[in-house]
């Protein structure tokens, strides 16, 4: 081991990905809540949101459109023209992303095959609460989905400071839910206090995120995520101080946050590390960020191409590359939530605003999915048209051959009956 916060390990060493894990207990706890709020309703999440300290007797479940443009208007104008700033920026990316799909139409033998994209009617975005209220991820998850199109937008976070309530304003959400956890989620998805929503969205935690398990054969959900994870990809040109900088910018989002640096030199390790333990002793947050890097790594990899394995094996929310070939690099590594090229690209400024958004998969899933966007609220039906069904002859031939081939005899007779002539009879 590697004196220093982070433990020093070789890349053969490199413990599993760690996966996506809700334990039988929070499932447990969390399905009670679900099921009590989707039989009781609003009493029911009244119930569980007093007992759990989101209200307090008589405080209203829903604040609306004119309670948050209130709030809104009595923030100090030097943090409404930030949001408004970084709100801008939000909306920029996600209409950028709306604007790369596109509804077509394709000629087939007699007619056309069409794609059409329609937004959901409803969306439930949560933010957390808590020891850190995230108004960033109401703007995050909020108009993003009003830039897809969504017809109504409802946030929920539990105890809502003013700027939390302004970000609902900004994004032009038509409610905010003063509840979390997982009657939040129970609330959303089946209509208490607030409508029943059709996507739900935005990060949480173990409970939270359980409960959006629970409920998502009702509705959709964007995925469940689990602690905060940042892998940095370092050489011997890499400013130490920087990458020390973003680990702990990571690591104090939660005890059980994962931060890991992978780098091509055992000097790189070692200054990375000093620079942590000086950083640490002025930072206010470091009793959270001292738990989360006693779990941190720092990956000796032989070379680079092995540095890039060991992160495409990890697969992290965030990965930044802090190489001195940072597009060549970023051309090589495959699987990440959101990809930070070079040392100026920080993760802060993805957590912030930049554009893309900052709600991503963790535990390894970003090597089968990708972070929240415009897509999750957005439906890509499909059409078909037939006008002439002798130009079509062969599709319908095809049809009726497979068909039998699988051994569905009324498939087979639905597609014969749309081509033969007169004199055919009846299932030829």
């Amino acid at each position: 081991m590697t004196a220093g916060p982070l433990t020093l390990i070789s890349a053969a060493d490199l413990p599993p990905a760690r996966r996506q894990a809700l334990d039988d207990e929070t499932i447990r706890t969390a399905g009670q809540i679900v099921r009590n709020v989707q039989t009781g309703g609003e009493a029911a999440l009244r119930q569980h949101a007093e007992r759990l300290g989101d209200l307090q007797p008589g405080q209203p479940l829903v604040i609306g459109k004119a309670e948050l443009n209130e709030a809104l208007s009595q923030i100090d104008s030097e943090t409404r023209a930030l949001m408004e700033r970084v709100a801008e920026r939000i909306r920029a990316f996600a209409n950028a992303q709306l604007n790369s799909l596109s509804a077509f139409e394709l000629p087939i033998p007699g007619g056309a095959a069409t794609q059409c994209i329609d937004p959901v009617e409803r969306a439930g975005c949560y933010a957390p609460g808590g020891r850190h209220p995230l108004p960033s991820s109401v703007l995050m998850t909020a108009i993003t989905a009003r830039v897809a199109g969504v017809k109504e937008v409802w946030v929920a976070s539990p105890t809502p400071p003013p700027e939390t309530l302004a970000a609902a304003a900004i994004s032009r959400a038509d409610g905010l839910l003063a509840v979390g956890g997982a009657q939040a989620i129970a609330a959303l998805a089946f209509g208490a206090g607030v409508p029943a929503c059709d996507v739900i969205v935005g990060p949480g935690n173990r409970f939270v995120t359980a409960a959006k398990y629970l409920v998502s054969d009702r509705v959709g959900i964007d995925m469940l995520a689990g602690p905060s994870e940042l892998v940095v990809l370092a050489d011997e040109s890499a400013d130490a101080s920087m990458i020390a900088a973003d680990l702990l910018a990571q690591a104090e989002h939660d005890p059980d946050a994962r931060v890991i640096l992978v780098a091509t030199s055992r000097s790189a390790i070692d200054a990375v590390n000093e620079h942590l333990a000086a950083q640490l002793e002025a930072l206010p947050t470091a009793p959270v960020a001292r738990q989360a890097l006693s779990n941190g790594l720092a990956v000796l990899a032989g070379d680079m191409d092995e540095a890039v394995r060991v992160c495409d094996d990890i697969a992290p929310e965030h990965l930044e590359l802090h190489v001195g070939s940072p597009q060549r690099i970023a051309a090589r590594v495959k699987h990440f939530g959101a990809l930070f090229v070079g040392p100026g690209a920080a993760v802060v400024l993805g957590d912030y605003g930049a554009g893309p958004n900052h709600t991503l998969p963790t535990g390894g899933t970003a090597r089968q999915t990708g972070g929240l966007s415009v897509f999750n609220f957005l439906r890509v039906r499909t059409s078909l048209r037939i006008d002439d069904t002798a130009a079509a002859e062969e599709m319908f031939k095809d049809a009726e051959r497979l068909a039998r081939l699988e051994g569905l005899e009324a498939h087979a007779r639905a597609a014969a009956i749309r081509r033969r002539t007169a004199d055919e009879p009846p299932g030829a």
